[in-house]
């Protein structure tokens, strides 16, 4: 991911932790207000869940009947505690680790953009856009070949969730769809479909616009070419101005797309502010619940869901040690998480994990893998490995905000060209539903084998190990994307 694979991988992931207080209590008339995940019943039945928020002191944000999920925020540290139990509440907790009440955090870090081009023809072959010859990541997914036979279905809509995208960029204004963006970072993540608010703000809120490039850039004669470039887009803007992903906003982010026709979304990012979320802490469990009834309301209304496995190096298989959990303020953890702690959304059922590999088609040094984790694989850039490009930059060349185009690596940027070939597949078989077009893209996928020792930086030491062997299942699920077998 770039972080970005917790808040956005830039995408980054995050690990959880006990619910985190100032050192010394702040009492409830002086604190400033902190957010609460308050889960209930689906339906009518959440009147009941709002009713007890309000009776607990709290303040009701926004209201989920759909999944029973209510949104609220109280200046009393120990709101959760006392609304658990009460009629129509099933669980509670605190969706931000307290940290309004905390003193301001550092950000999280999403993937750094290197350098950028302009759109000055290189020697590009006939037919390909000018900066093409900088895309070693399209042959590897078989692109071009593909695009010989479809660039995808303006019918077919592809969701960002991320830091909006540029609706004036060169490469992807004429796809994108400004009448289903939004924004899902206000209050408690209620929509906002002002074009000001879904839109990145400046240069440093790249991210979306660099995701969505890889997605859907026009075949149009300018910059590069995307994956899908016939498809449409539609900014989901997921992430604050802080660089976070609470459960609140995700929670919006995928009941907008549920709920206004996208077909696939994108996801470069965890949610904040655990790396991790467990079970075994109240807090924890109530925001992970509402962020798995919001992905899977989405996928009941036939949204495939790809997600960026993050870039933390970790085997997601076997229980991990996590020290920089909570991520938005407050003493971090040192905490070895087991099977009931999960990385958010990536390791939800159902969806879409997609790793990284650079150049040489192995897994990138960072990406995070484990056996029955990924789902498959995609170039997500390396700057170890170096491509034969004109630059020999390992890194993903993709559209940043302000019409120009730039270079990161990440998972954040293998998950959209999986996501891509999703939208090749549902623009070929508009008729699958989403279970059958997943099935379709784990099938097509070109098998990657372990390598024989891994070793990225040469340094003598194996860095992480391959299980699946000849199947490479551990490091890339069932294989490299296939965008070619997808429009076939």
């Amino acid at each position: 991911m770039a972080k970005i694979a917790g808040s956005a991988l830039t995408l980054a992931l995050l690990v959880p932790a006990g619910v985190v207080g100032t050192s010394e209590p702040t009492s409830a008339s002086t604190a400033a207000p902190a957010h609460f995940v308050v889960i209930g019943p689906y339906g009518d039945g959440l009147d009941a869940t709002e009713d007890s928020v309000r009776s607990a002191g709290g303040t009701v944000l926004q209201s989920w009947p759909q999944i029973g999920v209510v949104v609220a925020s109280s200046t009393d540290p120990a709101f959760a505690e006392a609304v658990r139990g009460m009629p129509g509440v099933q669980q509670a907790g605190a969706s931000r680790n307290l940290a309004e009440q905390l003193p301001p955090a550092k950000p999280q870090r999403f993937e750094q953009l290197e350098g950028t081009v302009d759109a000055a023809p290189l020697a590009a072959a006939p037919g390909a856009e000018p900066l093409e010859p900088e895309q070693w990541d399209l042959p590897l997914i078989k692109a071009a070949e593909a695009h010989e036979i479809s660039q995808g279905s303006e019918d077919i809509t592809v969701g960002v969730l991320d830091y909006g995208i540029d609706p004036e960029h060169p490469d992807l204004r004429a796809n994108l769809d400004t009448s289903r963006s939004v924004s899902c970072v206000e209050g408690g993540g209620t929509p906002d479909t002002d074009p000001a608010k879904w839109a990145p703000e400046n240069q440093s809120q790249d991210h979306g616009t660099h995701v969505a490039g890889t997605i859907a850039a026009a075949r149009n004669g300018v910059g590069i070419a995307g994956v899908a470039p016939d498809v449409s887009l539609a900014s989901i803007r997921v992430i604050s101005d802080e660089g976070f992903i609470y459960p609140e906003f995700a929670v919006c982010g995928f009941i907008w797309a549920a709920e206004h026709g996208i077909d696939v979304t994108n996801n470069s990012y965890f949610v904040d502010p655990w790396y991790l979320w467990c079970e075994s802490d109240p807090d924890q469990r109530a925001g992970a619940e509402a962020v798995r009834r919001a992905v899977a309301y989405a996928q009941s209304r036939d949204v495939v869901n790809v997600v960026s496995a993050g870039n933390s190096n970790w085997d997601l298989s076997k229980p991990i040690h996590d020290t920089n959990s909570p991520n938005n303020g407050g003493p971090t953890q040192d905490r070895r998480t087991g099977h009931d702690c999960h990385v958010l959304p990536g390791e939800l059922p159902g969806v879409v994990s997609v790793s990284a590999v650079g150049a040489e088609s192995v897994k990138s040094y960072y990406s995070s893998y484990g056996l029955n984790s990924i789902t498959v694989t995609a170039p997500g850039g390396d700057s170890r490995q170096i491509p034969d490009t004109p630059s020999a930059n390992g890194r993903v060349l993709s559209t940043v905000p302000g019409g120009g185009w730039g270079w990161m690596q990440g998972t954040s940027m293998a998950g959209p060209h999986a996501a891509g070939v999703v939208a090749l597949l549902r623009s070929t078989h508009p008729d699958w539903p989403a279970q059958r077009v997943v099935g379709a893209l784990k099938q097509q996928a070109d098998t990657l084998e372990c390598p024989v020792r891994y070793d990225p930086d040469g340094d003598g030491t194996v860095d992480a190990v391959c299980a699946g062997g000849a199947t490479g299942a551990g490091f890339y699920g069932a294989g490299m994307v296939d965008a070619l077998d997808a429009v076939r």
